[in-house]
């Protein structure tokens, strides 16, 4: 007979309730439980009666859960009326918590009023479990993600960093985003010093930031010494491997602390490996590092040694490429300044700043030359006895590490011989302090032979200038009060050789002056003797009989015979003193100016010839003769004074007659040196050559204008030049041209206010010790005792004289005095 077979849903229905694999809750609207599973209590440790019209569901939760179960749980199943898979931290009798995911549902009467809550709760522990496995192996996917990241943007930013200061700046930013450091350091060796250099750090104020020798016991030189990776996980190993970083993992609260050497080959096999570095970086608190991020800090030391390698062979072919420019600069800046001094200035300009802080230069040749320039010179004596050894040696002075000092003192020799010294301090440089040297030492010989170049040019120079006044007229005539002479004459600052520009004046009889200047073509001995003889053969030819005309065409059969002396130019004029008679004749040389006491500059156009000696242009010698009044200033010069390559001829023209016209009251002493600074200045091309004759006034000057104020600036400028061309002293003559206007106007406002026609007749004298002015009209003054005597016109009268007299017996005169005494 076969058994009946027994299936699992005729199995007791209580009992599948209470131990089926998931826990069931009956609650009413409000959250109290009716009715729990034996499974949902096994879980949780709870009884039956503890739950049971005690308890509601929410108070099962945490207290996360409960604010969820408020916000979110039951807003959902009333609108819903289920919820499904909601995860909740059960609290169970123990207080711990049980992770579970709740389903419920809401059920309705007829009425859809809320009438109960059957929940279902699964043990979720395993599948948390599960969870965070997945979540941490998810994390260190992105961690090692995240640092590959990094490490790539890092050996991105390295290469595209050119310089070891950039490379530098780009690795020490790379721990805390690659791993998360707190904050990091970097050290690189220089070798040439011998020393390990603090070069960049996140937080200076942390660890012993500053530079150290490579023999040091601390950490950085011991690691880069090695060239080993050290990681530091405590305190306590700190004391027992460095010492030196107890105080500073302390002080920080840093307990983890990474010392990378930056090496140029791999870093699992040290052989053949040069470390150019160290990375210090450390974290807040015990920090393990996994064997990834290990692998992936010695790759960071690998790519950041050799992007430092790369960059230090860049920043040396480009500092090379920038002293060898500095130098070619230098040397040819130093050419273009002929004088001694100014080459010096300029040697001493192109050192500071570009390449050192501060430079003295000192020397014992030309004018005992010292120079100094840029920041705060050391110690005298010390800089004093460094160039001394410096001088006895022949030698540069290198400072060693912690001279006082603190500069290089370089000897500047040229041709066998110690000119002086050249002392610079410099920026400190980590690299190439053996390139440094070779560039120190190639800029003081460049240095040494440019000065002594310059010295043996001044040398040469003045010889050539003694030469050239020598043979300059030297015996002017002077001591007539009919006539002054000014000359001046400026060689060319850029040429060794003399030139062939020349001035001269003499009287051929007591009342006859001859002044002149010329040109010979060329330059040096040939043209400085010809010069000479071309002065002296017009000295021997002119006469009272000859005239210009006929002294061209005596100097035209001269230069026949002389062959050096063709196409000279000469510009000559003659004056009679007691008549002011002018006779002149240009041959092939720039026009004379002339400027009158009133008037614009003009320039003498007129008796115009081609040079001496030529076979071409116009040869007839003529001459031109004009009348010079008193007070009249003659300038003639050569052609270095206007002609410029950089502009036209007329231009030139129209400068010099301008400035000369504003000097026209300058006094005649330094006028020609004064214009030859305004326009040439002194680094000129060309010899520059000028001669002013001002000729004398009469002792007394008389002048009668109508009653018309238009007539008193007339006046003002007749008696100004008569008063320069006697040598009254501006203060002086600017008192004496202001009473003297003052009295006209008085003279015209109240003795011909009702005469336009009247006449105002002015006398003014010089004598030995005063200038006297007399004013007089004829007319009629209405209250004349009062009028006299008021008004500010006669106040500015009384100030600017030292004596003012009045008479009234014919019209009214005012007579005005100013004394010389002052002057």
């Amino acid at each position: 007979m076969t058994q009946e077979l027994r299936l699992p849903w005729d199995d007791d229905p209580d009992d599948l309730y209470e131990h089926a694999p998931c826990g069931y809750l009956t609650t009413l609207p409000d959250g109290t439980i009716v009715k729990v599973n034996q499974t949902f209590l096994a879980w949780t440790g709870y009884t039956r009666g503890e739950l049971v019209g005690h308890r509601r569901f929410r108070d099962l939760l945490s207290s996360g859960g409960q604010i969820y179960h408020e916000t979110h749980y039951a807003p959902l199943l009333r609108m819903q009326d289920e919820v499904n898979e909601l995860a909740f931290d059960v609290v169970c009798s123990d207080k711990t918590t049980l992770p579970t995911l709740v389903n419920s549902v809401l059920a309705r009467g007829p009425a859809k009023e809320p009438r109960a809550i059957r929940t279902t709760v699964f043990n979720a522990t395993d599948r948390r479990s599960y969870e965070q496995e997945l979540l941490a192996a998810r994390k260190r996917a992105e961690d090692s993600e995240r640092r590959i990241q990094v490490l790539q943007q890092i050996v991105a930013d390295l290469a595209a960093a050119p310089t070891e200061a950039e490379v530098a700046e780009a690795v020490v930013r790379a721990p805390e985003p690659a791993f998360g450091a707190a904050s990091s350091s970097i050290y690189l060796v220089d070798a040439d010093r011998d020393l390990i250099i603090a070069v960049a750090s996140t937080d200076p104020t942390t660890g012993n930031w500053d530079d150290m020798p490579r023999s040091s016991k601390r950490a950085v030189a011991r690691v880069a010494e090695r060239g080993d990776l050290h990681v530091v996980g405590s305190v306590g190993e700190a004391r027992q491997h460095f010492p030196d970083l107890v105080d500073n993992m302390r002080r920080s609260g840093r307990n983890t602390v990474v010392l990378l050497p930056l090496t140029t080959g791999p870093t699992d096999e040290n052989t053949g490996t040069e470390t150019l570095g160290v990375l210090a970086f450390s974290f807040t608190g015990e920090r393990k590092l996994s064997d990834a991020e290990l692998r992936v800090v010695r790759l960071l030391g690998q790519q950041a040694g050799q992007a430092l390698d790369r960059a230090r062979l860049y920043d040396d072919g480009r500092r090379r490429e920038e002293r060898a420019a500095f130098l070619a600069e230098t040397t040819r800046c130093l050419d273009e300044m002929h004088r001694l001094n100014p080459r010096a200035r300029r040697l001493i300009d192109r050192v500071v700043p570009e390449i050192a802080d501060w430079a003295v230069l000192s020397l014992s040749i030309g004018n005992g030359i010292h120079e100094e320039a840029g920041g705060s010179p050391p110690d005298a004596d010390l800089l004093a006895q460094a160039q001394h050894r410096a001088t006895v040696a022949s030698v540069p002075s290198f400072p060693p590490p912690g001279d006082p000092l603190g500069c290089v003192v370089l000897p500047l020799t040229a041709r066998g011989r110690v000119l002086g010294t050249l002392s610079v301090r410099m920026a400190p440089d980590r690299r190439g302090a053996a390139a440094e040297r070779a560039f120190l030492i190639d800029l003081a010989d460049r240095a040494g032979l440019a000065l002594e170049n310059a010295r043996l040019y001044e040398q040469e120079r003045e010889t050539a200038r003694t030469l050239q006044r020598s043979l300059l007229a030297a015996d002017l005539p002077k001591g007539d009060i009919r006539f002054a002479v000014d000359t001046h004459y400026q060689a060319a600052g850029l040429d060794l050789e003399v030139g062939g520009d020349w001035f001269d004046a003499f009287l051929i009889n007591k009342d006859r002056l001859v002044v002149a200047v010329g040109d010979v073509v060329g330059r040096g001995i040939d043209a400085a003797t010809t010069m000479g003889q071309l002065r002296s053969a017009i000295r021997a030819l002119a006469g009272d009989a000859v005239g210009p005309a006929r002294l061209l065409q005596g100097l035209d059969r001269f230069v026949e015979r002389v062959e050096t002396a063709r196409m000279a130019t000469v510009a000559y004029a003659e004056v009679d003193l007691n008549t002011g008679e002018l006779t002149y004749a240009c041959a092939g040389h720039l026009p004379p100016l002339l400027q009158a006491p009133l008037g614009l500059p003009e320039f003498l156009l007129q008796a115009r010839s081609a040079p001496l000696g030529s076979r071409a242009g116009d040869t007839r010698r003529t001459e031109h003769r004009l009348r010079l009044p008193p007070g009249s200033r003659l300038l003639l010069y050569t052609d270095g004074l206007i002609e410029r390559r950089t502009r036209p001829i007329d231009q030139g023209f129209e400068v010099l007659s301008r400035e000369f016209a504003r000097r026209r009251d300058a006094p005649l002493p330094g006028l020609t040196a004064g214009l030859a600074d305004l326009l040439v200045g002194r680094d000129h091309a060309d010899d520059v050559c000028l001669l002013c004759l001002s000729l004398g006034s009469e002792e007394r000057i008389e002048r009668s204008l109508g009653a018309d104020r238009q007539q008193i600036a007339l006046l003002r400028a007749d008696l100004r030049a008569w008063l320069v061309a006697h040598g009254i002293e501006p203060e002086c003559r600017d008192a004496v041209l202001l009473a003297c206007s003052e009295a006209v106007a008085n003279a015209i406002e109240h003795g011909y206010r009702d005469d336009p026609f009247g006449v105002i007749d002015v006398v003014a004298t010089v004598t030995g010790d005063a200038v006297e002015v007399r004013v007089a009209d004829k007319g009629t003054w209405r209250g004349a005792s009062t009028d006299v005597a008021r008004g500010r016109g006669l106040q500015l009268i009384r100030e600017s004289m030292d004596q003012v007299l009045f008479d009234r017996s014919s019209g009214t005169t005012v007579i005005m005095r100013r004394s010389l005494e002052a002057q």
